[in-house]
């Protein structure tokens, strides 16, 4: 297969880890580092957004948002990044990689500050108007996830490929953590500054008015990483791969790879040997040779993604919830607005720093030592175990005495998410597709896994409440409890797990083998010999 290859392309696969190599990661991996920041940080605030626009005068219990504010505050970024993956996924091929990269960055500036500008007369209208900037900021977001995939598998070499697009998604974990921290350190402040008592001894007055500038704050710094990044992104050629393949410029190619590789690559040479040698798939994403070589192929990751992210999105978004219902939380009558905001955010950040970073750095370290398919099934079998080691004996994990037990399983599930399906959802469908669509198929596999988000944002926040309305939270109809929603979730990923029958390992082979990108030259030379150049 290589020799049929441009020989840039065969350069590339060969080279060894060089400085560019770590600067993309950076490069890509600080929108990730936002896009994590920017669509978990929300599930930070929302308790203390009913905390202070839907408190009823009166009540016995602290305001909370009402189910339809809740689920919208919670999935609207989640629509957005759905829809910005299909978009930017299909322009990234169209236009090229590099010229598509900044946009996303910039929405991602502009809607993070306007979403903690978000104004209005009254609390519905705040509420609306968050929701539609976090809309195009999830649509920013959602760019990201095709983009710096694609980027970073084709500007990698084929031993160390995995290693590289996992550390760029890696820079999620690091998000989360900066969420957690961020969130600390200004409802810190803000305490300090402005004292106040818990619910249950000063229900009006446990929610100082200067709380309304903390859950901004706290938005708004997510535009920083993004910010800083910018220039870089711009600075960055094309990949070689689109430029040869796709634009099929293979002067432009050389030009580029020998500046970034510090090679000499032949430029005249390659130019005229490219145009007796390389014939790139022709076909299109609908036709039935689509389907026939990479139907399965595309069913595997974005069943699989959609299953994942029905069971990660609802453990992260809820976390709070599941904290509480388990008694790690306080009750929240029993703590100020900003204390309950303090404790959601330490609890958060506990958890990603034992369990979520951990996970995502290992699959770094491994991927391409025992492969993706080992990774994802590894995943999905543990997140089963242990979600089925929480639920069934649930009772047992409630008790105060049990709360650490608890933490400790819950945070190895987040674990094996992330050494896991998580990561390789992410990575293999940059790596098994033909350039032409390479970043169109990634963003519908993604898109998939975002619409297992929604169902498990929407889903979990309803299915979790008590299965005793009057135990359900205001305004929230009868659930079938967390202890059910928890084995609902183990029983989703080990679907995951045999789904992943369908996903090919791609540890070891380049691009072109995995995407079979010059099929049909190498048929055609299986019949009648091998071309003379």
């Amino acid at each position: 297969m290589a020799k049929d290859q441009l020989e840039v392309l065969n350069v590339l696969d060969q080279a060894k880890t060089q400085l560019y190599h770590f600067t993309a990661v950076v490069i890509a991996g600080m929108g990730f580092f936002t896009d994590a920041y920017d669509l978990f940080c929300i599930s930070l605030v929302t308790k203390l957004l009913g905390r202070i626009y839907y408190y009823v005068p009166g009540s016995s219990k602290p305001g909370s948002l009402p189910p339809n504010a809740a689920a919208a505050v919670n999935g609207v970024a989640l629509c957005g990044t759905l829809a910005g993956q299909l978009f930017f996924g299909w322009l990234g091929d169209k236009l090229g990689r590099k010229r598509v990269y900044g946009i996303t960055l910039m929405l991602m500036v502009g809607c993070s500050i306007a979403s903690g500008l978000s104004l209005g007369s009254s609390p519905g209208a705040v509420m609306a108007t968050l929701c539609f900037f976090r809309f195009w900021l999830g649509f920013g977001i959602g760019g990201d996830y095709p983009l710096s995939a694609t980027i970073m598998a084709e500007y990698s070499n084929k031993k160390t490929r995995g290693s590289f697009i996992a550390a760029v998604f890696a820079m999620q974990g690091f998000g989360i953590l900066a969420g957690g921290t961020v969130a600390i350190i200004v409802s810190s402040i803000f305490r300090a500054l402005y004292p106040a008592r818990p619910f249950v001894h000063d229900p009006v007055g446990s929610t100082v008015p200067q709380a309304d500038y903390v859950w901004r704050i706290i938005l708004m710094f997510g535009a920083l990483p993004a910010a800083l990044t910018y220039y870089w992104r711009m600075k960055m050629p094309e990949t070689p791969r689109y430029t040869a393949l796709v634009a099929k410029n293979a002067e432009k190619t050389c030009v580029d790879m020998s500046k970034v590789l510090q090679v000499d690559i032949p430029v005249e040479k390659q130019t005229i040997e490219s145009q007796d040698r390389v014939e790139t798939a022709s076909f299109g994403l609908f036709s039935k040779e689509f389907l026939r070589r990479h139907g399965l192929h595309l069913l595997g990751t974005t069943s699989t993604w959609f299953l994942l992210d029905i069971a990660y999105y609802s453990q992260n978004l809820f976390q709070k919830d599941i904290f509480s219902a388990v008694g790690w939380l306080p009750a929240a009558k029993s703590m100020s607005a900003l204390g309950e905001l303090y404790k959601i955010a330490r609890a958060q950040t506990l958890i990603a720093l034992c369990g979520t970073v951990p996970g995502y750095w290992f699959t770094v370290f491994l991927i391409d030592r025992i492969g993706r398919f080992t990774i994802q099934s590894i995943g999905f079998l543990f997140m089963s175990v242990f979600m089925f080691a929480l639920a069934l004996p649930y009772h047992h994990w409630t008790l105060k005495e049990n709360n650490i037990g608890f933490v400790v399983m819950y945070g190895l599930t987040f674990f094996f998410a992330n050494f896991g399906p998580n990561s390789t959802t992410f990575i293999v469908p940059a790596e098994i597709f033909p350039a032409r669509i390479r970043a169109t198929c990634h963003g519908i596999s993604a898109a998939s896994g975002k619409a297992g988000a929604i169902v498990g944002a929407f889903g979990f926040l309803y299915a979790s409440q008590n299965q005793d309305k009057a135990k359900a939270d205001p305004g929230f109809p009868a659930g079938i409890g967390m202890r059910n929603s928890l084995i609902v979730l183990a029983v989703i990923n080990i679907l995951g797990l045999f789904l992943t029958l369908l996903v090919p390992e791609s540890k070891g082979k380049s691009l072109e083998e995995m995407s079979q990108e010059n099929c049909e030259e190498a048929e055609n030379q299986a019949k009648n010999g091998p071309a003379i150049v």
